[in-house]
């Protein structure tokens, strides 16, 4: 068998291959098992592990904070790291600076077309406030953008500047007074600086594209800070990292159980969890490409989910074989590997319906159509983070530079949350400027609704108020 299983049993798939589990299953790869006795010298589920995390930074401030990050990153963070200077965990901003003016010069223009198409795409929602004087006064809702946001950047594996784009623009897009990155330090150096040099980050750096990313997205701040530890001090705040109002961004399996336990404190955009893609495709498409969509979702996490649903059983086997070939020649193959076996399949079903009908239950982050007409097929998906329709909508295109947010909805969530868009940083208020004769008009059904609910003082403020006109009693 090769790298990715084929299913032909689509009912015995269904029960197996696309059936979700828990975030919080202890079904974990090894080497998870193995970081998480590393952290924590013991065996511990990683939901608990991520609640131990968040009650001692919420407890302890900074001086936790620092421990863990020494502990599970491996980074010793000096208070004497910027000689004097009020940083700890804060990249100052000149190397974001830096960062940019050393880019090498395609990188800049494509992180500059990435920029100028997110900002296009988002700036076209309409978000607005709105009044209304048909139900008698003023009455209508204000849209306030959020003071202060908390983006998180995944890095763990590989940075991720597509991420800050995708979430730090539609920020500034919807007047965010103050948006906060927090993302995972490098402890390689910056793989992207020309010459070997790099930002004046010291010794563990975050990678210099995610800096400039931030510069060329308009951020305010900047900290190295990943995983469970970074999400709990934008919750709770630190002395050094600010308290946010919301925190978006996808993450890992630690970030996701970390937003999931901090959620009342902060609003969320979405639990995102490891990333997925769903191939609906027909005997039209092209096996190389489809194998190359797959197995560039696998590249990203071990955790990371790759599926294919067809009814050809001709391309089933062509992409299992392209799959095979091309994985052969990739830098990440151990990552791609042990995600397309613990996750990934190609399922072969009885004809395209049942193909839609499978993927809208498994509600997929992205569902790719690569099948003949595929624009006919788009009004049978109901859910789905995006959809990316016919085979030059590939979801790279998606990750990077066609406009629409790459954050979205994970782990069946798409039955009913969004790609991370502007009104996630906005909220809205009602306004109700009622005007006397209405307000005479409402009051004995108001005051009907509170009897039968037996709340007699809601009752009394309506029924003092009928027939006074307004005047003082």
């Amino acid at each position: 068998m090769g790298a990715l299983r084929l299913y032909e049993d689509w009912q015995q798939a269904r029960q197996s291959l696309l059936r979700r589990r828990g975030l919080a299953s202890e079904d974990v790869p090894d080497s998870l098992r193995q970081g998480m006795r590393r952290v924590f010298g013991e065996e511990l589920t990683p939901e608990a592990g991520v609640s131990r995390i968040l009650a001692d930074i919420r407890q302890r401030g900074d001086v936790a904070l620092r421990e863990w990050t020494a502990r599970i990153d491996g980074l010793a963070v000096d208070s004497s790291r910027w000689r004097g200077t009020e940083y700890q965990f804060e990249v100052p901003r000149h190397a974001w600076e830096q960062a940019f003016a050393l880019l090498p010069a395609d990188l800049a223009k494509a992180l500059n077309l990435a920029a100028e198409r997110i900002r296009s795409f988002h700036s076209r929602q309409p978000v607005s406030s709105w009044t209304t004087t048909d139900l008698g006064g003023v009455m209508g809702q204000r849209v306030t953008p959020l003071a202060r946001v908390g983006v998180y950047v995944p890095g763990g594996t590989a940075p991720l500047p597509s991420s800050l784009l995708m979430t730090v623009i539609p920020a500034r897009v919807a007047g965010v007074r103050e948006v906060v990155v927090c993302t995972p330090p490098d402890r390689h150096g910056t793989p992207f600086a020309p010459l070997g040099r790099r930002p004046l980050t010291g010794e563990y750096s975050v990678p210099q594209v995610i800096l400039a990313a931030a510069h060329i997205a308009g951020a305010d701040r900047l900290f190295s800070l990943g995983g469970a530890q970074a999400i709990a001090a934008l919750a709770y705040g630190t002395e050094a990292v600010p308290r946010v109002d919301k925190i978006v961004g996808a993450g890992g399996l630690f970030v996701t159980l970390a937003k999931r336990q901090v959620y009342g404190e902060v609003g969320l955009d979405t639990v995102a969890g490891p990333t997925e893609t769903m191939i609906i495709a027909d005997d039209h498409a092209n096996a190389s490409w489809v194998a190359c969509d797959l197995l560039a979702q696998a590249e990203h996490d071990v955790l990371a989910t790759a599926i294919l649903l067809t009814p050809s059983r001709r391309l089933a086997e062509a992409v299992q074989v392209e799959v095979d070939r091309q994985l052969a020649r990739l830098e990440r193959k151990q990552e791609i590997s042990a995600a397309l076996t613990g996750q990934g399949g190609i399922v072969l079903t009885p004809d395209l319906h049942t193909a839609f009908l499978l993927a809208d239950e498994f509600a997929p982050e992205h569902l790719c159509l690569s099948v003949r007409n595929a624009e006919e097929w788009v009004e049978m998906v109901h859910n789905a983070g995006g959809i990316f329709v016919g085979e030059h909508s590939f979801e790279v295109l998606g990750d990077y530079v066609a406009g629409p947010s790459h954050v979205m909805p994970t782990g069946g969530t798409a039955r009913f949350a969004s790609p991370v868009n502007v009104l996630d940083f906005v909220k809205i208020t009602s306004v109700i400027a009622l005007d006397a004769g209405i307000a005479q008009e409402l009051c004995q059904s108001a005051a009907c609704l509170a009897h039968a609910e037996s709340l007699t003082a809601h009752a009394t403020a309506a029924e003092r108020r009928r027939g006074s006109g307004g005047a003082q009693e």
